[in-house]
């Protein structure tokens, strides 16, 4: 179940950003436009996820199972952006431990 899930939200989040910043500037497409892309898409699924619970709290909002969605949809992004965040800081440290 979770590869599904890890897998569905590779496909949302990474795909989505290089195709949006190469398409956008030459500049954006370079890999910090990449990695900055996908930490503002993570951090909008996180908002979504605060106010589908604000909107279910204040009774605007009936739909429990969307509310659920949403909130996995932000935990399972953030799981991903933090073990790309760790691949990267653990290619950093070999790159650094190497001789030159």
């Amino acid at each position: 179940m979770n590869e599904i899930s890890l897998q569905n939200s590779i496909e949302t989040v990474l795909p989505a950003s290089i195709k949006d910043t190469q398409g956008t500037d030459k500049a954006d497409g370079s890999f910090t436009g990449i990695l900055k892309h996908a930490i503002n898409t993570v951090n909008q699924a996180q908002i979504e996820a605060d106010q589908a619970v604000q909107e279910l709290a204040t009774g605007n909002e009936k739909d429990i199972h969307q509310t659920m969605i949403a909130l996995e949809k932000a935990e399972v992004s953030f799981q991903l952006m933090m073990q790309v965040r760790n691949k990267i800081v653990s290619a950093y440290e070999e790159v650094m431990r190497m001789q030159i």
